[in-house]
């Protein structure tokens, strides 16, 4: 017999064995702790060959990007999210030991969530955790949290610099598109674009097209004042990467950036180069031709999205994600208690009204940290990309 919507299991009887789930990559592997309202978050990365430049100020940029607090379009919780490097760097650089990094929350309001720890709010991990585990976490999602995301953006950046130094690999993420608004882009996109505008004036929702970041920042503002929020997408381009990543058949490089993308709270969706456009071509219309230049093997056009048979083929790999709108909201919505009883919530604390600006380096830093596992499994098969 099913358990009703109130019962709660005995933590103690899991009915089998019981995975943490924290842990991605092969080679290099990172594993994370901590919730949105615990003392931090930690991560720490094994593989990582020694040598690697790295200290505190190479993490800050991108966690500075992917922080709270950042801007009036974004949640307006004031973290600073400086990093802790506490183990595996001695003199500026990598030693090949364990990294281990450590951000501390510093502006958790958890009496926000005092009401909520009995309802199960709309759109939230609230009674998927209780059905998993038999309890959960109710202050600010614990670690169903987009908060837990800083540990990864922290990895990312040691996996960034190993791809830069080996093969000159770089990830950039930028905004497309936001609710209806769509961005015209042309590629390749540079950094510059996604960061500043061409008045000089920082480009708050990252989106490289100035015309549609304006009207993009005004129906965020729109959405907030509506008490209501709005979704998006992504495209992440990796460029520089070499032909030969990727193994078949599980562990294709496609499959596990997709992985990788979709453990990001509120992605919805992935898709690598003409994605779903596919459907609408017949195969001479979809297939690159392959030729041949001063760099070696290419092909004409891109629609594979750098990917063939999961492998990378050395053209830019090209993805984009669909992120769904915040689900936490100040308006009321309906919903149940743990007892099963009608009621309403609405959401206390402070909450982005658009995920979309501060996914950007969340995206980076997994598809790099997929990137980096895969050239060391290259590497340890004897080749040299």
């Amino acid at each position: 017999m099913e358990p009703c919507v109130g019962a709660r299991r005995d933590p103690g009887q899991s009915g089998g064995a019981s995975l943490a789930g924290s842990s991605f990559g092969t080679l290099f592997r990172i594993t994370t702790a901590g919730e949105s309202h615990g003392v931090g978050n930690v991560v720490i990365i094994d593989g990582c060959p020694p040598g690697i430049p790295l200290s505190v100020e190479d993490l800050r940029h991108d966690l500075e990007r992917r922080r709270p607090g950042q801007s009036h379009l974004v949640s307006q919780r004031k973290e600073p999210d400086e990093a802790e490097l506490l183990s595996g760097v001695f003199e500026g650089r990598t030693t090949g030991t364990s990294i281990a990094i450590l951000v501390r929350n510093q502006d958790a309001r958890s009496r926000d969530y005092a009401a909520l720890a009995s309802l199960y709010r709309p759109g939230h991990a609230d009674y998927t955790y209780e059905a998993r585990y038999g309890l959960r976490d109710p202050r600010g999602g614990g670690r169903a949290s987009a908060r837990e995301t800083v540990s990864r953006v922290a990895a990312g950046v040691v996996a960034k610099k190993l791809i830069a130094e080996a093969f000159g690999g770089e990830v950039l993420a930028y905004v497309t598109q936001i609710g209806p608004i769509r961005a015209s882009i042309e590629r390749p996109v540079q950094a510059e674009a996604i960061e500043r505008l061409p008045s000089g004036e920082p480009n708050l929702v990252r989106c490289p097209d100035p015309a549609a970041a304006a009207q993009m920042r005004a129906l965020i503002e729109a959405v907030r004042k509506d008490q209501d929020s709005i979704g998006g997408v992504a495209e992440i381009v990796a460029r520089g990467v070499p032909a030969g990543l990727g193994d078949p058949v599980f562990d294709k490089l496609s499959a596990d950036l997709a992985k990788a993308l979709m453990s990001i709270p509120a992605v919805k969706g992935i898709e690598v180069g003409a994605g779903f456009g596919v459907a609408e071509l017949r195969g001479s219309e979809c297939n690159d031709i392959f030729v041949r230049d001063e760099g070696g093997v290419r092909t004409e056009t891109n629609r594979h999205g750098g990917l063939l048979g999961g492998i990378s083929s050395g053209m830019p790999i090209l993805l984009r994600a669909a992120i769904k709108p915040t689900s936490s909201l100040p308006r009321e919505q309906r919903t149940i208690d743990r007892e099963g009883s009608a009621t309403v919530v609405r959401t206390k604390g402070r909450h982005d009204p658009c995920l979309l600006p501060r996914f950007v380096p969340v995206a980076e830093a997994m598809v790099a940290l997929v990137l980096a596992d895969h050239w060391l499994r290259l590497r340890a098969l004897g080749h040299r990309a």
